[in-house]
C-alpha cells in the first residue's frame, strides 16, 4: 500500500466567532446586486454568541495548494462561490499593500487559505445563518492576516459575502447606513449603541421550520426589486423616517415604541414579499398564530409586552424586557407544546435562569392571561420545533483555545482521519 507524503503543519491558523443578528428594520433589496449595495438603510440587534454563533478556522500556509473551505464538516467549492472569493480577494489586496509598504512583512498575501465553518444553529431557515457567517469568515481573515481595519472597514468587507453580514461584525445595536457612491465605500455599519447599554431587551427565538427556505434572500430580493410598487415606496417614504425613529427609541430604551416599530416593519416586509409576482410566503400558519398571539397579550396588558418580528422564514423572533420574559416563556410553551419525542430540557433550557423554581413551562399558566387561553388554542404539538432564549450580545470574538480549532494541525477538519 502506497502512503501519501506526510503534510506540513500550518505556519498560522485563528479561530473566531461571530453573531447572529436580526434586523428590526429590514434589509430588503439591492440597488446594486454585484457590490451588494442595499435599496435602503437597516437597523438590527446582535444577539448573544453564548446561544447562537458561528465558528470559523482558517488556517495560512504556503503548503496550502488551493483555497478549501468546509462548511459544517461538508467541502464546498471555493470558485464557485463568488461572494467568498470576493471576501478572500479583497483580504489579500489589502494584506499585499501592507506587504508593499513594508518588505520586511511575511508574504502572506501569496500563501493559501483553509477555512472550516459550522454553526450552531440550522442553516439557510432563515436564521441569519449567513450574516454570521460571512462576518465570521472576513474577521478572521482579518486575524490571521493582521489587518488593522476599524468595525466600519470590516462591515464593508463582510458586506461582499452577505449584506446584513456587516452589521454582525458589532455588538449591541447596529445600523447599516445603505450608503449613495456607487463604488460602496459609504455603504457600512455603524454601532447605534453597544450591548451593555440596554442589558435588559432579550429575546426568544421560535424555530417554527429549521430546513432551508424555499425562495432564497438572494432571489427573492431580485423579484422585489422589479415588481413591487411597495418596495419601492417603502424605500423612499417609509424607512428614513423609521431608522430615525427606531434610533430614537434604542437611545432612550423605550421598549414600546421600539416594539410597535420593530412588528409594524417586520409586517412591511412579509407585506412587501406578498406584492411581490409571483408572491413569496415565508411565514406559515404557524407563523400568523404566533403574531396573533402577541397581538393579544399586548392588547390584554396595559403596557406593550413583546414584540415579534420575522426575517425570510417563518421562524419568529421575541423581543421583551427581562421583566416579561418569565410569563411569556409560560405562554408561548404552553400554546405551542414541545414535540410529542423532545424532552422539555431540549425544546427550551434556561441560560438565563428566568423561569423561577417550582414553575413547569407547558403545563403552568399565568394567572393574569386567562383571557388569552380562553381565546386561542393549543397548537400540535412540535408546531413550534425548539425555543432559544437570548439576549442581546457583543461583536465577534476570537478564541483562545486549540480544543475550539474545527481544522487541525494540517489545516484539515478534525473529522477527517
Amino acid at each position: 500500500m502506497t502512503r501519501s507524503a506526510p503534510v506540513s503543519p500550518v505556519a498560522r491558523q485563528v479561530t473566531c466567532t461571530a453573531p447572529v443578528n436580526i434586523a428590526v428594520v429590514k434589509y430588503w433589496g439591492k440597488r446594486d446586486a454585484k457590490l451588494i449595495l442595499p435599496s435602503n438603510s437597516s437597523l438590527s440587534v446582535t444577539l448573544s454568541q453564548d446561544d447562537l454563533h458561528s465558528r470559523t478556522t482558517i488556517s495560512l500556509a504556503p503548503t496550502h495548494v488551493t483555497d478549501r473551505m468546509w462548511l459544517n464538516g461538508s467541502e464546498c467549492s471555493v470558485p464557485a462561490n463568488e461572494r467568498l472569493v470576493n471576501c478572500l480577494a479583497a483580504a489579500r489586496r489589502h494584506r499585499e499593500a501592507l506587504e508593499k509598504a513594508n518588505p520586511e512583512l511575511p508574504r502572506w498575501s501569496t500563501w493559501g487559505i483553509h477555512i472550516g465553518s459550522e454553526n450552531n444553529f440550522p442553516t439557510a431557515a432563515g436564521l441569519a445563518s449567513s450574516a454570521s457567517g460571512y462576518a465570521c469568515l472576513v474577521f478572521t481573515l482579518a486575524q490571521v492576516l493582521e489587518l488593522p481595519l476599524t468595525g466600519p472597514e470590516l462591515s464593508r468587507y463582510a458586506r461582499l459575502g452577505s449584506g446584513s453580514a456587516c452589521r454582525s461584525i458589532m455588538g449591541g445595536f447596529v445600523a447599516w447606513n445603505m450608503g449613495t457612491q456607487a463604488d460602496g465605500t459609504d455603504s457600512q455599519a455603524y454601532q447605534v449603541a453597544p450591548e451593555t447599554h440596554w442589558p435588559e431587551l432579550e429575546a426568544l427565538i421560535l424555530v417554527v421550520n429549521d430546513a432551508k427556505k424555499g425562495t432564497s434572500s438572494t432571489v427573492g430580493m431580485q423579484t422585489t426589486v422589479a415588481t413591487s410598487a411597495l418596495a419601492a415606496h417603502r424605500f423612499t417614504h417609509v424607512v428614513p423616517e423609521r431608522m430615525r425613529a427606531m434610533e430614537t427609541a434604542i437611545a432612550d430604551r423605550d421598549f414600546a415604541q421600539f416594539a410597535e416599530l420593530t412588528m409594524q416593519d417586520s409586517n412591511q416586509f412579509h407585506a412587501i414579499c406578498l406584492d411581490t409576482y409571483p408572491p413569496i410566503f415565508y411565514m406559515n400558519d404557524t407563523s400568523k398564530a404566533v403574531v396573533h398571539l402577541v397581538t393579544a397579550i399586548n392588547r390584554l396588558m396595559p403596557t406593550i409586552q413583546a414584540a415579534y418580528t420575522f426575517d425570510a422564514g417563518p421562524n419568529a423572533v421575541i423581543y421583551a424586557p427581562r421583566d416579561h420574559m418569565t410569563r411569556l416563556l409560560q405562554l408561548f410553551t404552553y400554546f405551542f407544546p414541545a414535540p410529542t419525542d423532545v424532552s422539555t430540557r431540549d425544546f427550551f433550557n434556561d441560560p438565563y435562569a428566568r423561569v423561577p423554581e417550582g414553575v413547569v413551562l407547558g403545563r403552568d399558566f399565568p394567572a393574569e392571561y386567562q383571557a388569552v387561553r380562553d381565546t386561542f388554542a393549543v397548537s400540535t404539538p412540535g408546531a413550534v420545533k425548539r425555543i432559544i432564549h437570548t439576549r442581546v450580545g457583543d461583536g465577534p470574538r476570537v478564541l483562545s483555545s486549540p480544543e475550539a480549532s474545527v481544522l487541525n494541525a494540517q489545516g484539515l477538519p478534525k473529522s477527517l482521519k
